[in-house]
């Protein structure tokens, strides 16, 4: 193994803010499906006054699926780095491994959804700030240097 294949910090830190995004959406979108009035978590449904949603069911289902299933997809991805010749077909960065770009969209992602959920719940709070700011990490890491040259499509097919 040479110094170029070790996976950088920047790499792990990436992996870490998948998984945290992946996991906690898995169990937030699970919590709103098993209770759509949103009381379990204290979240009651008059937010969602300026919504198209009556409950918190279709909220957490998006929430399950493109903020929990697909970050942990992503995460997949930038740690195996699996041939997905599907995935290029929906990115224009094609010297980088697809999953790389999927970060980035993820990050984008979570930053419209938590401008359009404070934009209909007509308040923000530290939880959206928090999100929010994930949302940017996640992006600011994804366009690291260290982070793109790891992922540079180079032939290399093994790292540690």
């Amino acid at each position: 193994m040479t110094v170029s294949q070790k996976k950088p910090g920047a790499v792990r830190l990436l992996f870490v803010l998948q998984a945290f995004l992946g996991l906690g959406a898995v169990a937030g979108g699970l919590i709103l499906l098993a209770d759509p009035s949103g009381e379990m978590i204290g979240m009651p449904a008059s937010i969602l006054e300026r919504s198209p949603f009556d409950s918190y069911e279709i909220p957490g289902i998006l929430l399950l699926i493109i903020f929990g299933l697909l970050p942990l997809m992503v995460l997949y991805g930038l740690y195996r780095q699996p041939q997905w010749s599907w995935g290029y077909a929906l990115t224009p960065f094609k010297a980088l491994h697809a999953a790389w770009s999927f970060s980035l969209y993820i990050g984008f992602g979570q930053i419209i959804w938590i401008m359009v959920q404070t934009y209909m719940m007509d308040t923000v709070s530290i939880v959206h700030v928090f999100y929010m700011s994930l949302g940017m990490l996640v992006q600011i890491v994804t366009l690291l240097p260290a982070v793109q040259r790891y992922f540079m499509l180079d032939g290399r097919s093994e790292r540690s």
